[in-house]
Formats: C-alpha cells, sequence, structure tokens
C-alpha cells in the first residue's frame, strides 16, 4: 500500500466531484494516490473503518499513511496539495 490512500463510495457525490482534482494532483506531482471503493466491497469497507480511527466515519476520506495526515469530505486543490506533501 503507497504513502497516499483515497477511500470513496461509487455513487457519492463528493468523491465523484474530487475525482478530477485527484488526477491533477497525481500528474502534477508525479504521485500515486492508493483508491478504494468502500460502498460495494466489505473488506475496503473494514480497512477505512481501521484506518479512520473515527476521524471522519465517511468518504471522501484521504489519508497520507507517511505524514498521517487526513482530511475528511471535499476540499480544495491545495489543500490536496499540502496533504500530499505532508502538510
Amino acid at each position: 500500500m503507497g504513502d497516499l490512500i483515497e477511500f470513496y463510495g461509487t455513487e457519492c457525490p463528493h468523491c465523484i466531484e474530487m475525482q478530477p482534482l485527484m488526477e491533477k494532483l497525481e500528474n502534477e506531482l508525479k504521485v500515486k494516490i492508493e483508491r478504494f471503493e468502500v460502498w460495494h466491497n466489505a473488506k475496503n469497507a473494514k480497512l477505512l473503518q481501521e484506518t479512520d480511527k473515527g476521524f471522519c466515519g465517511g468518504v471522501p476520506f484521504f489519508f497520507n499513511k507517511k505524514s498521517g495526515k487526513w482530511i475528511c469530505g471535499s476540499t480544495s486543490y491545495e489543500n490536496l496539495k499540502k496533504w500530499a506533501a505532508g502538510k
């Protein structure tokens, strides 16, 4: 598993809204974000619970394993860049 993780739900409107920003981030910063769909995958939903530890309780949930930083819900591109950089 990589350092940058996104948990999402297929039909989640906020997750869909974040998708272009995630792709831009990957291309611009040359990083890979691992994505886990949790609404239709019980194994991924369990992984979300273990990773979330009560921070958010929903999706989208972004977690940086290296820095321990997380983002709950939709956010700006600038916030995503800071999160990816571990700030």
